[in-house]
C-alpha cells in the first residue's frame, strides 16, 4: 500500500502541485518567522553585551530625572550622584575607573531644518574622555571629542544624514531654544536607539549636566574594576560609597546584561508571537486547499480505491494509503517551505536595512533545530490534518463502487449533521459578538468572531446554492449557454465550491474587519479633535517630553494672539503617600482654547481658583464637587484644592485641571511644560505657523500642530497599522489564489469527458473558456461576499468595545474599499481561471470522449 501510495503522488504530481505551494508558503512563513526573529534576537544580544564589556557596577539614580521629562523638579532634589560620589567611588581598592553619565534627548537639525532621525531616539550624552582624550564608550571615526559649551561630536551616521563634516555649525536643541555648536569629531556607538534610526549627540560633561540635570550632577556612575577584581566584592564596596537613598541603585554590570537579554528575549518573542500569529491564518487557509485537493484526487480515483478494497485491501490500508500521501506532499513541501523561509529571512533584514532604513544590526543567520523541526513538524501536521477527512471518505468506499467512476454523493445524514454543527457554532458565535459588544469585552469579541467564522464555514455548502442562484439570471442572459453551465458546474458539488471559497473568505473577512476598524477609529479622532480642541494650534514637543518653561513667554510675544495657555503636569503628594497629579491651564483663557464641557458644576470655577475634574476620573476617586483635596505640591508648601465642576470626556484634558495662577508657582524651578496652546486672530494659517516656529527657535523637536496636523497625523498612523496588516496577510490570499487555480484546473480534468462533449455538440474553444472562467468567478465572488459580511459584523462588535477610548465611536463602513475588496475578489477569480479556462478550451474532442 506505501508503494501504492508513493506511485499515486509521482502519478498525481502535476496536481498535487498547487497543494504542495500552499503547505511550502504556509511553511516558509513560520519558518521565515523563526530565523528572523533568532538572527534579530542574537544580533541585538551581541550588541547589548559590548555595551557592558567595560562595565563591572553602575549606580543610577532614578530622581535625576532630565529636565525634558521633569514634572516635579526632580532636576533640582539634590546631588546624589555628584563629583564627590565619584571620586569617592575611583577610590575604591577595585575599581580602575569611575565614569559619570548624564543623558537625555538632543534634536540635530540637518541642513533644511528637519530633524534627523526620529524624535523617541534623539540621544545626547557627556563625552568623558580617558587619559588619552578618547571615551571608550564612542570611538572616534573623525576628529576629536567635545571640551567646551560651544562644541558637539555626533555620530558618523547622523553626521552623513546631515551632510555635517567635522569643522561645521550644526543646529542642536534639547527642549528649547536651537543652539549653534561647532562640530569637533564624529563617533561610532553600539547604542540600540541610536543604530536602529536614531542620533547621538556629544557633549562634555558640564554642558550636558547644564542641560539635562544640574552642575555636578549625574544621573549614572559607571565602574570598571581592575583585573581580577571580584564583582560582588566591588559591588558592596560600591554600596558603601554611595549616599544612602532609595532612588539610589548599584548593580553589576553582568545582571544589566541579563535583564537587557530578557528584554531582549521578550521583545523578539513578541514579535515572533505576531508574526506566527499571521503565519497560522495562511496554514489555516492551507487547509482548506490540502483538503479540497485530497477530497477531488479520492472522487477521481473511486474506481481504483474500489478495486483495492475488492482484492483485500482493508479500510485502514486505504486511510493509511491516502495519509501516506499527504505525508509525502506535507514533508517536500515542509522541507521547500524551510530553505524559502530562510530566503525570506535574509531578504527581509536586507530589506528592512536597505529601503526602510531600519539599521537592525549585522550579525550571523541563526537556523536553530527547533526552527527546522517546527516549520517542518508544523507543514506535514497541518497537511495530514487536511487529508485526514478524506482519507476517512476513501476508507468508506464500497468495492462494488468501482463499477462505476462517479464520485459518490454525501448522504443526507451526514449533511443533516454538518448543518446542524454549522447552525449551533453560527449561533453562539453570534452570541459571543452581542455580549462583547454589549459588555466590551475584545475577548469576548475575538472568541465569538472565531465561532461564527467556523459556523459559516460549515454551513457555506447549504448557503452557496442560494446566493450563487441570485447571479444565475444574469449571467444566461449575459453569456447564455456557457454562463448557465457555469452556474450549474459552480453548485455541482457545493462542498468543493464552500472549500475553495472559504479559503478567500478568511482573507476577505479579516481585510475587511480591520479597514471597517480603522475606517472607524479614524472618523472618531477627527471628530474628537474637531469638537474638543478649539486652539488653532498645539505647541509640543515631538517625543512626548517636556517643552522648557521658556517657550511659554516666547510664544506669548507673538503680536496679535487673540488666547494662550500653557499645559503643565504637576504632582501633588498627599500625606498618606498617595500622588495626585494636576494639569493646569490659564483659567481666563482657557474656555477659548479647549471646549469644556461640565456635568456638574461650572467651567468658572477655574477662574475662582477651584479644580475641575474629569467626570470619569471623579467617579473612580469618590471625588464630586466641594471635594477638597489636600498634599504638597513639588516645592514643598501645602496645597489646598476645592473641586469646583467635573467635565465630560475630552481628548485634550483629562483628571484633575487647575489654574496656573495657582499651581505655576510651587511647581518647581525648571518643571517643564505639556503643551502651549495658541489662538490667532484670523484661525490656523501658515503665518501664524510660522511665526511659532520662529518663536520657538526652529527648533527641530517641537513640533507646531494645528487640527489638520493632528487629524493627518492620526490618519497616517492608523494607515500605517493596515498597510503592515494587509501586507502580513498578503500570504494567506496568495495561498486562497493558489486554492482557486487548483480547484479549477483539477475540475476541468475530472470533467474532462464532459467537455469533449460539449464541444461535440458545438460549444466552441471560447465557450468552454469563458465557462471556465464565470465558474471561477462566481466561486471568488462567493467567498468575497461573505468574507465582506462577516468583517462587517465582527467589525461592528470590535468597535463597541472601543466606546471607553472613543466615547463618540460609530461604525463606518468605507464604500468604496469594500467595493474595491469585491472588484479584487472578482479579479483574482478571473485571474486564476486563465490557466485552467485555457486547457478546458484546447481539450481534444476525441481524446476527451473516449477517457474514464
Amino acid at each position: 500500500m506505501y508503494r501504492t501510495a508513493l506511485r499515486t503522488v509521482l502519478a498525481h504530481k502535476g496536481r498535487l502541485l498547487m497543494t504542495t505551494l500552499a503547505v511550502l508558503l504556509g511553511t516558509a512563513f513560520v519558518a521565515g518567522t523563526l530565523v528572523f526573529t533568532d538572527t534579530l534576537g542574537s544580533a541585538l544580544r551581541s550588541q547589548s553585551a559590548k555595551s557592558y564589556t567595560d562595565i563591572t557596577v553602575t549606580v543610577s539614580d532614578r530622581s535625576a530625572v532630565s529636565k525634558g521629562y521633569d514634572h516635579g523638579g526632580g532636576a533640582e532634589a539634590g546631588p546624589a550622584l555628584s563629583e564627590e560620589t565619584r571620586g569617592a567611588i575611583a577610590a575604591l581598592p577595585g575599581a580602575a575607573e569611575a565614569r559619570g553619565v548624564v543623558s537625555g534627548f538632543a534634536g540635530i537639525a540637518d541642513r533644511k531644518g528637519a530633524l534627523i532621525g526620529n524624535g523617541f531616539s534623539t540621544t545626547g550624552t557627556n563625552y568623558v574622555p580617558g587619559a588619552d582624550g578618547t571615551d571608550p564608550r564612542y570611538p572616534l571615526v573623525d576628529g576629536r571629542g567635545p571640551r567646551g559649551a560651544q562644541e558637539i561630536a555626533l555620530d558618523a551616521r547622523t553626521a552623513e544624514k546631515g551632510g555635517y563634516k567635522v569643522g561645521d555649525t550644526v543646529r542642536v536643541a534639547v527642549n528649547g531654544p536651537v543652539m549653534e555648536l561647532r562640530l569637533t569629531g564624529t563617533l561610532h556607538t553600539n547604542d540600540p536607539r541610536v543604530v536602529s534610526g536614531g542620533s547621538l549627540a556629544a557633549f562634555d560633561t558640564a554642558t550636558a549636566q547644564q542641560l539635562y540635570l544640574s552642575p555636578g550632577r549625574f544621573a549614572e556612575i559607571d565602574v570598571r574594576g581592575r583585573p581580577g577584581a571580584d564583582d560582588t566584592a566591588l559591588l558592596a564596596a560600591v554600596k558603601q560609597a554611595v549616599p544612602q537613598s532609595d532612588s539610589v541603585e548599584a548593580r553589576t554590570g553582568r545582571e544589566l546584561a541579563d535583564e537587557q537579554d530578557r528584554m531582549i528575549a521578550e521583545g523578539t518573542k513578541g514579535l515572533s508571537t505576531v508574526l506566527l500569529g499571521f503565519a497560522a491564518i495562511a496554514l489555516f487557509v492551507g487547509i482548506f486547499i490540502i483538503a479540497n485537493t485530497f477530497t477531488m484526487l479520492v472522487a477521481q480515483r473511486t474506481r481504483e480505491l474500489a478495486l483495492l478494497r475488492a482484492v483485500g485491501a482493508s479500510r485502514k490500508q486505504i486511510t493509511r494509503s491516502v495519509l501516506a500521501e499527504a505525508l509525502l506532499v506535507g514533508l517536500t513541501a515542509s522541507l521547500g517551505g524551510l530553505v524559502v523561509g530562510i530566503g525570506i529571512a535574509t531578504g527581509l533584514r536586507a530589506l528592512l536595512n536597505g529601503p526602510f532604513e531600519a539599521n537592525l544590526p549585522d550579525g550571523p543567520l541563526v537556523i536553530g533545530p527547533s526552527t527546522v523541526l517546527g516549520s517542518v513538524g508544523v507543514g506535514v501536521a497541518v497537511t495530514l490534518l487536511a487529508a485526514w477527512l478524506p482519507a476517512r471518505r476513501a476508507s468508506r468506499i464500497a468495492p462494488v463502487a468501482a463499477m462505476s467512476s462517479v464520485e459518490q454523493p454525501a448522504t443526507q445524514k451526514s449533511l443533516v449533521v454538518r448543518n446542524a454543527i454549522g447552525l449551533l457554532f453560527a449561533l453562539a458565535g453570534v452570541g459571543g459578538l452581542l455580549a462583547g459588544a454589549a459588555g466590551k469585552e475584545a475577548k469576548l469579541v475575538g472568541l465569538g468572531a472565531g465561532a461564527l467564522m467556523i459556523g459559516v464555514f460549515v454551513l457555506t455548502p447549504l448557503l452557496s446554492r442560494p446566493l450563487i442562484a441570485l447571479v444565475a439570471p444574469l449571467l444566461r442572459r449575459l453569456y447564455g449557454t456557457p454562463g448557465k453551465l457555469a452556474r450549474e458546474n459552480a453548485v455541482r458539488n457545493p462542498r468543493r465550491t464552500a472549500a475553495t471559497a472559504s479559503a478567500l473568505t478568511i482573507g476577505v473577512t479579516l481585510i475587511t474587519a480591520l479597514t471597517v476598524v480603522g475606517a472607524s477609529v479614524n472618523k472618531a479622532v477627527d471628530e474628537a479633535t474637531a469638537n474638543d480642541l478649539k486652539a488653532d494650534y498645539a505647541v509640543a514637543m515631538s517625543n512626548f517630553s517636556m517643552l522648557s518653561p521658556e517657550v511659554a513667554p516666547q510664544i506669548a510675544r507673538i503680536p496679535g494672539l487673540t488666547a494662550t495657555s500653557v499645559m503643565r503636569t504637576v504632582p501633588v503628594k498627599a500625606a498618606e503617600d498617595d500622588t495626585s497629579w494636576l494639569t493646569s491651564v490659564d483659567a481666563a483663557t482657557f474656555d477659548r482654547l479647549v471646549d469644556v464641557k461640565t456635568t456638574e458644576g461650572s467651567a468658572d470655577a477655574l477662574k475662582q481658583g477651584k479644580l475641575l475634574a474629569g467626570a470619569d476620573y471623579a467617579a473612580r476617586n469618590g471625588l464630586t464637587v466641594g471635594s477638597t483635596l489636600t498634599g504638597t505640591y513639588p516645592d514643598g508648601s501645602p496645597a489646598t484644592l476645592t473641586v469646583g465642576g467635573l467635565i465630560g470626556h475630552s481628548t485634550v484634558v483629562s483628571g484633575l485641571i487647575a489654574p496656573e495662577s495657582v499651581v505655576g508657582p510651587h511647581a518647581g524651578a525648571g518643571t517643564g511644560l505639556d503643551k502651549v496652546l495658541v489662538k490667532g486672530p484670523d484661525g490656523p494659517d501658515a503665518a501664524l505657523k510660522q511665526a511659532l516656529r520662529d518663536a520657538t527657535g526652529g527648533n527641530p523637536l517641537i513640533a507646531v500642530k494645528g487640527d489638520k496636523d493632528i487629524k493627518a497625523e492620526n490618519r497616517e498612523m492608523v494607515s500605517a497599522v493596515l498597510s503592515m496588516m494587509y501586507g502580513l496577510l498578503g500570504m494567506s490570499v496568495v495561498i486562497a489564489v493558489l486554492g482557486v487555480v487548483n480547484t479549477m484546473a483539477m475540475s476541468v480534468f475530472e470533467r474532462r469527458r464532459e467537455i469533449g462533449m460539449l464541444r461535440a455538440i458545438g460549444l466552441d474553444r471560447r465557450g468552454i473558456g469563458r465557462m471556465v472562467r464565470l465558474e471561477s468567478l462566481m466561486i471568488a465572488l462567493f467567498g468575497g461576499v461573505v468574507g465582506v459580511l462577516l468583517g462587517i459584523v465582527t467589525a461592528w462588535a470590535g468597535v463597541r468595545t472601543m466606546k471607553d477610548v472613543f466615547r463618540n465611536i460609530t461604525t463606518v463602513v468605507p464604500p468604496v474599499q469594500i467595493l474595491g475588496f469585491l472588484v479584487a475578489a472578482a479579479v483574482i477569480g478571473l485571474l486564476a481561471a486563465l490557466w485552467p479556462a485555457r486547457r478546458a478550451a484546447r481539450t481534444d474532442i476525441l481524446s476527451a470522449i473516449k477517457s474514464d
